[in-house]
């Protein structure tokens, strides 16, 4: 489980973006609310829509190559 955090402030496109805990563009302390543990980005997202319609992800932290990808075997 990853930590994630929604920015309290928009970016220059007017999204509030979500960050993984370790994110080296994670906002200070006071300018992001905590969201919770999750597996990964899509997940975070799902809360981060109650909180803001606005919000979306990290392309540094929760980017589509950084997804965790379940695969049944047959």
């Amino acid at each position: 489980m990853k930590f994630f955090y929604l920015a309290s402030n928009p970016n220059q496109q007017g999204e509030y973006v979500i960050h993984e805990r370790e994110c080296e563009h994670i906002p200070d302390l006071h300018d992001r609310e905590y969201l919770g543990p999750y597996n990964n980005g899509n997940e975070a997202m799902r809360k981060a829509k109650d909180l803001n319609p606005k919000a979306s992800t990290c392309d540094a932290c929760c980017g589509p190559a950084l997804q965790t990808v379940f695969v049944r075997k047959k």
